[in-house]
């Protein structure tokens, strides 16, 4: 596939990088308003391919009492307000195959979350919604194997697929990102570096998932040298108080200096191909 097939999808001849980008979680309309007009005013200026990117639940919690989300419905809207406003596309993550169908109607891309990526029926039942379904790497799998995932798409009857790479366990209680897999990858889609998640510190004692933001910029610039096709950036106006995982995430403030530095390296590595 190619961006030309994501409606509303701007800046796809500029040869940058696109990015996927917006809180965890949806928390609000305002929020989500608020982040997404901050962003699409730094990415027009770069001109870089934007989609604004926000989880309508969040399913997989370490506790019980985490934040999980506003309701469905209220979420999707909001995803599907986002995208009228601004004319711009949306991306969000699935966890059951009966949510596919359900989150097709509000935006553009559907995203298969790391932990589910094996799950044949939700991989499938994404697939049949015609929509972009964007699998994320198992933290537990090797570059190779997403080739079977990516064929489910394909057998299921459509070419519009991406791999998202968000880094492998090391150890109980960290992330590495083995770049070998970027060039593995591209052999079977477009592939995406998910910096801020490839940053998290799984396994905490307390039950909240702790995470290393001061390396966003090390990580991000080592995935645009590397050829990358895009990237997955976290990010939020207040993430220490954001309701889900903010310890990871990209204050807002950062965003434009960091996509910036990005743009100038992209530039540079087109000259080198």
């Amino acid at each position: 596939m190619t961006l030309q097939d994501i409606p509303k999808l701007k800046h796809i001849n500029s040869d940058n990088f696109f990015l996927l980008c917006g809180p965890c979680a949806i928390e609000g309309e305002d929020m989500a308003l608020r982040i997404a007009e901050r962003v699409i005013k730094i990415t027009d200026k770069l001109e870089i391919p934007y989609i604004f990117k926000g989880s309508f639940k969040k399913a997989n919690r370490s506790r019980i009492d985490s934040f999980t989300g506003i309701g469905d419905k209220k979420a999707l809207k909001i995803l599907k307000k986002v995208s009228d406003t601004f004319n711009i596309p949306t991306v969000t993550d699935i966890h059951e195959a009966k949510d596919a169908a359900m989150a097709a109607e509000y935006v553009d891309v559907l995203q298969i979350p790391a932990f589910l990526v094996r799950q044949t029926d939700l991989v499938v039942a994404a697939a049949k919604t015609g929509k972009v379904v964007n699998l994320k790497k198992g933290q537990f799998m090797n570059p190779e194997a997403m080739k079977h995932a990516v064929q489910k798409v394909k057998d299921s009857g459509s070419d519009k697929v991406w791999i998202t790479d968000r880094g492998t366990m090391f150890g109980y209680q960290d992330m590495i990102v083995d770049f070998r897999g970027i060039p593995t990858m591209q052999q079977y889609a477009p592939t995406i570096l998910d910096v801020t998640h490839s940053l998290q510190q799984p396994n905490q004692t307390i039950g909240v998932t702790g995470g290393r933001p001061d390396m966003i910029e090390t990580i991000a610039r080592a995935g645009v040298v590397n050829n990358v096709d895009g990237l997955f950036i976290e990010t939020h106006f207040d993430p220490a108080n954001a309701k889900s995982d903010g310890a990871n995430m990209l204050h807002l403030n950062n965003l434009e200096q960091l996509l910036t530095n990005l743009t100038a390296i992209r530039k540079t590595v087109n000259l080198l191909k």
